[in-house]
């Protein structure tokens, strides 16, 4: 599973949960972006009933047609053709009745490079440049042509509409966090505001969390005490090693804590975390990553500012093992983290 990664959204997440209604997303918003997150995460299953519900909600056949087309330039070509093939069999299996919407009207004359920087500024609100462009300055010219004077001249789905879905695909992957950081404030120079924004991350947040390798589990409220912010608990086992799969959602972190004469191993298999030993920097934790925490070592661990977390802890058996459970981890220390 790919899980949203990194970018200082805490501000607008607490933003997102008191939301006004005349700021939230309307019904066919919030169907783009979840159809758009599924698609960028290669759930085919979930982007199958996102897809339905929103071309119930007023989405057309052509408007989608669009957001998963344009996934291909920003999650590649397998993501965005086995996303237009889902909403294929679905029209199918609806008997293609439903509304197909507009076709973009005819491209502009001359020069894509052209009309693509024109359209760039305009989108952005000032002229892109920088050292890697002229590092690479193939990518500058494809981004400005193909990006923004072939996809975004497409006028039948509005910008504000593709910034919307752009945010929602790139929360939805992992090592995105400078493009979702640029196309956040781009989604806001179009008019999306903060709530919105906010919504669309938890739309992304919890698309992901539903691909939990393990399962999710249910909310750990007999640790909830410990906790700052929500966890969810799936045991793995009822005999012998106790090993049980847990998911933070954004921000959320353990106390410190001691885990006394037996020790504990963390397989890191989805998100971005940190894990920290008293005394010691914090240790960024990403899938793949393996934690050994010695007996009577002081320690916390937990999920990034906005993304989910999910590792499987396993107890290393010990006669007489206990966990003392300490202070919080404070804001002050914890906001230090990126």
């Amino acid at each position: 599973m790919k899980i949203l990664t990194s970018l200082l959204l805490g501000t607008m997440l607490l933003l997102g949960e008191n939301a006004m209604a005349e700021n939230a997303l309307n019904n066919k918003q919030k169907s783009i972006a979840e159809a758009a997150s599924y698609a960028a995460s290669g759930n085919q299953a979930g982007l199958k009933q996102a897809l339905a519900k929103g071309l119930d909600n007023g989405v057309t056949v052509n408007e989608y047609k669009e957001i998963l087309t344009q996934a291909y330039a920003y999650c590649g070509f397998p993501r965005s053709l086995n996303a237009l093939a889902t909403l294929m069999s679905l029209e199918e299996e609806r008997g293609n009745k439903d509304e197909q919407g507009s076709l973009p009207s005819a491209k502009p004359k001359g020069n894509s490079l052209d009309y693509g920087t024109e359209n760039q500024t305009k989108l952005i609100g000032a002229p892109v440049s920088g050292k890697l462009y002229e590092f690479a300055p193939a990518v500058d010219e494809y981004l400005k042509a193909h990006l923004f004077g072939d996809i975004f001249a497409r006028d039948n789905v509005d910008w504000q509409t593709r910034e919307l879905a752009t945010i929602a695909m790139l929360a939805s992957m992992s090592g995105t966090e400078q493009q979702l950081n640029s196309h956040i404030k781009v989604g806001k120079h179009n008019g999306l505001t903060d709530e919105q924004i906010a919504e669309i991350l938890d739309i992304a947040h919890e698309n992901a969390a539903k691909d939990v390798l393990f399962g999710f589990g249910t909310e750990n409220t007999a640790y909830a005490q410990y906790f700052i912010g929500k966890s969810y608990l799936q045991p793995l086992t009822k005999d012998g090693v106790s090993i049980a799969n847990v998911t933070f959602e954004p921000k959320c972190r353990n106390n410190w804590h001691i885990h006394h004469k037996g020790g504990q191993i963390l397989l890191v298999t989805s998100g971005r975390g940190w894990y920290q030993e008293w005394g010691k920097p914090a240790q960024e934790l990403h899938p793949g990553d393996v934690v050994n925490i010695p007996p009577e070592t002081k320690h916390w661990h937990g999920a990034a500012k906005d993304s989910w977390f999910t590792h499987i802890a396993a107890a290393v058996p010990a006669e007489g093992a206990s966990n003392e459970w300490l202070e919080p981890v404070s804001d002050e220390e914890y906001d230090k983290l990126k």
